[in-house]
């Protein structure tokens, strides 16, 4: 008998309509649906209660053992090598490198115990020798996240070209089936202001262009790369939706492969110059939220990246953040505990429920790579983005420091090492690129003009 039943079974059951009647008595003549239920961007009304009468699917997660990773920007592979090597003794368990030139793999890797360690690489460019050389030292926890269609997405450019991206990828998939060599990175999606929903769609349907290239052959293992912003419940249920939604379409490839790695970020969207220290206690829930949502590895970013190149003090506080979570709070030791919670079960449900319309509409309209072309994707998350910096503007969307009580007093002009601003880079791309911008970039702009 499960526990609840035990403690409570001389108490009778009662059901929704019963508690909705309870609580429309005490609004005394008060309007139940103007006072106590709000509606989100995503479209999803959020109620005072939730009852397991509003839940139909389970997400249950077994219990993740989530690594704690942080991120080395390799300049040369010797000095981050040691940087690798430091960090490792002090907690971390992951490591993403970001190499955007051709370098020594086996310098960078020197030393550090492949066993133990996972790695995590971002490239900026598609390399042949260094993937070659990853792929051969046979890593047993190593991911190589090589995103041609997000390239795309990000940058308005293939690698070298369309034929030859996709060529590169299936070549390595052919050669290689059970090496983790694709990812689908839908950081710039949540960065420019795509809604969760649409977030999520666009996860499973770029993730559905690399599986239809290779629904003939053996189907690619992919791994997702998220970013989690502020609404703390929303975002739990964002990465439970997210790992149902990539079952369902693994499922329709008869694909054994449903199993859903996901690497998590915090988001760039809410973060500030200005008052900069709220900046950890954002990170701290965003990494909360993808923890409990069930991710497999998270990469805390320093509250003041954004403004201030790499440094110690930022790098210790990011990492001491998920340190605390996974040896003080214990977030590692429990099996799914966001399980039983109604409200996330059905926010889960309603969010995959969702993304899965603007999935069916992204496909018969031809695909996601179609649809990025002719700009759909681009103006759907600029749609977004502008009614979320609306909210912010009319301070119904609140950053607190920043939009609300904000410290006028507070000086930033000779901090910033690093410009903390969209720029805009004349460049021919095939199509317009999906801009990642920052809801207080344009407030933090002004406060700058006038010190």
């Amino acid at each position: 008998m499960p526990m609840s039943k035990f403690l409570f079974k001389e108490f009778e059951e009662v059901s929704s309509s019963a508690w909705k009647q309870k609580i429309q008595v005490d609004l005394k003549g008060a309007d139940y649906n103007e006072t106590l239920l709000w509606n989100s961007n995503e479209g999803i009304t959020v109620k005072p209660f939730y009852h397991n009468d509003d839940t139909t699917v389970n997400t249950s997660i077994s219990k993740n053992n989530w690594k704690i990773a942080q991120l080395i920007e390799v300049s040369t592979p010797k000095e981050s090598n040691k940087k690798a090597l430091d960090v490792i003794s002090k907690g971390v368990e992951s490591i993403v490198f970001k190499i955007t030139t051709e370098i020594n793999i086996y310098e960078l890797l020197k030393g550090i115990d492949s066993n133990v360690i996972e790695f995590q690489f971002q490239f900026n460019m598609l390399s042949p020798a260094m993937v070659e050389a990853l792929i051969q030292l046979n890593l047993p926890h190593c991911f190589l996240n090589i995103d041609i269609i997000g390239n795309l997405a990000k940058t308005g450019n293939w690698y070298t070209s369309l034929k030859d991206d996709f060529q590169f990828i299936k070549n390595l998939v052919t050669k290689y089936p059970h090496k983790n060599i694709l990812c689908v990175d839908t950081t710039v999606y949540q960065n420019a202001g795509a809604s969760i929903t649409q977030q999520l769609a666009y996860a499973i349907s770029h993730a559905n262009e690399y599986f239809n290239n290779f629904k003939d052959g053996i189907l690619p293992q992919i791994q997702f790369i998220t970013a989690t912003s502020g609404n703390y419940f929303f975002e739990i249920a964002k990465i439970k939706a997210l790992k149902l939604l990539f079952q369902t379409i693994s499922e329709a490839y008869t694909t054994e492969n449903t199993n859903c790695s996901i690497l998590s970020f915090p988001s760039n969207r809410n973060k500030t110059i200005y008052d900069y220290n709220v900046n950890m206690l954002r990170s701290t829930t965003e990494c909360m939220s993808a923890i409990l949502g069930g991710t497999n590895t998270i990469c805390n970013l320093p509250y003041d990246h954004i403004y201030h190149d790499a440094n110690e003090f930022g790098d210790r506080v990011a990492r001491n953040q998920l340190l605390i979570l996974k040896h003080e709070s214990a977030f590692d030791a429990v099996e799914n505990p966001a399980d039983g919670a109604y409200y996330i079960e059905s926010l889960t449900n309603q969010l995959a429920e969702k993304a899965l319309e603007i999935f069916k509409l992204i496909e018969n309209g031809g695909g996601f790579l179609k649809q990025l072309k002719e700009g759909t994707i681009q103006r759907k998350i600029k749609e977004s983005a502008l009614k979320e910096q609306d909210q912010f503007d009319k301070g119904t969307l609140i950053l607190l420091g920043t939009n609300k009580y904000p410290n006028t007093l507070d000086l930033m002009k000779n901090n910033l090492e690093k410009h903390p601003f969209v720029e805009k880079i004349a460049r021919k791309t095939l199509i317009a690129p999906i801009t990642a911008r920052r809801l207080a970039e344009k407030l933090d702009k002004n406060r700058l003009e006038q010190e």
